[in-house]
């Protein structure tokens, strides 16, 4: 049943268009992850895959099943879909063990014991909480209680899973733990995976494919490689990467892009002259040195923030601001020079006007 198919899926509350006219399809064993910020229509869209929402128009079909079609009259409730789903909300009855919690599902389809006590141990063996199965909700941590919510899925055995944003509650060091935990169930489940957030992070490590939607629609799909280095459009250009991107509006000017206070290198088709362009560097990408180099550009130190393993720094350069990102611990005097330089493959270049990319070839 694994691939999931929605063929111009529009919806609306009242006056306003929350998905607009969406065409996607999620391949069998796929983990998909549709990242955005609020109100850009992912949650709303994952709720019609469910069957909690109605589409106004369009398709959807999970496997050779058609479950919604509003020319057609087709409209499959939410149980009958095959579905796994997980919310922010853990939704655990706190009166019942973990146990109670993981297998009431399973009583329901009237499984036998020997059924359920086996998926029950499987399940628990998966999330890693082997010898939890008669705490109480109350006795778990959050990130203990989420992977209940993720064992009684696991239990069910859906060929496909839902996930809202299902981190969201969990404090940053959970977090981490349960994107390794959601990333080692997609690899022993195989199941097809439909993931929202607004994390970007999450979006980047757990995917093997990112869908970026804005305003109800699709901005750009791809790899988070993809997505990372080979941004579509400004707007993704901005919403990937922490530290943002670096972004330089400037006129070109022979090889070079003059952007007031620096220059950026151009490639030869973008070279002609007096065209305006805005270039984007990651700051991770931008050269650093303390030393003076030929052709460098000077810069003042103005902020640093140290991450531990990284350190951000924001330097000037007469009225433009510039991130950078350098490896280590950096301690660094307010006011101290440093000179920074462009690679020309770590550069893309975006139309002022069509905000698309019109050159990305970063590494």
């Amino acid at each position: 049943m694994g691939q999931i198919r929605l063929d111009g899926i529009v919806k609306s509350y009242g006056k306003e268009v929350v998905v607009k006219n969406l065409d996607l399809t999620v391949q069998p064993g796929e983990f998909l992850t549709i990242l955005g910020p609020s109100g850009c229509g992912k949650t709303t869209t994952l709720r019609m895959i469910a069957g909690l929402e109605e589409p106004d128009e369009g398709n959807i079909q999970l496997g050779d099943r058609m479950v919604f079609s509003r020319s057609d009259g087709v409209v499959i409730p939410p149980e009958a879909r095959g579905l796994g789903l997980i919310f922010q909300s853990y939704a655990l009855w706190p009166h019942m063990t973990v146990a109670r919690n993981i297998t009431l599902a399973l009583k329901e389809k009237k499984l036998s014991k020997t059924e359920i006590a086996a998926r029950l141990e499987n399940a628990l063996d998966l999330v890693q909480l082997t010898g939890y199965a008669e705490r109480y909700p109350s006795e778990l941590s959050g990130g203990q209680q989420q992977r209940v919510a993720v064992a009684r899925l696991i239990a069910l055995r859906p060929s496909i899973l839902l996930m809202d944003e299902p981190l969201s509650n969990l404090d940053a060091k959970l977090r981490t733990e349960m994107r390794a935990s959601l990333k080692r169930l997609h690899r022993d489940l195989k199941a097809t995976t439909v993931y929202v957030t607004h994390d970007q992070i999450e979006a980047l490590t757990l995917s093997d494919r990112v869908i970026i939607m804005n305003e109800g629609k699709i901005m750009q799909e791809g790899t988070p490689f993809e997505i990372y280095h080979h941004p579509a459009n400004i707007f993704v250009a901005e919403f990937i990467g922490d530290p943002g991107i670096n972004l330089f509006h400037g006129v070109t000017k022979n090889s070079t892009l003059d952007c007031g206070d620096i220059t950026v290198p151009l490639p030869e088709n973008l070279a002609s002259a007096d065209r305006r362009l805005i270039a984007a560097i990651r700051p991770e990408k931008v050269l650093v040195s303390e030393t003076e180099k030929p052709g460098w550009q000077k810069v003042s130190t103005e902020i640093l923030q140290p991450t531990g393993a990284d350190t951000i720094l924001q330097v000037r350069i007469g009225e433009t601001s510039i991130t950078l990102l350098q490896p280590g611990f950096i301690t660094l005097a307010e006011g101290s020079k440093l000179w920074i330089n462009f690679a020309p493959d770590s550069i893309s270049f975006f139309d002022p006007e069509t905000q698309d990319n019109l050159r990305s070839t970063a590494d």
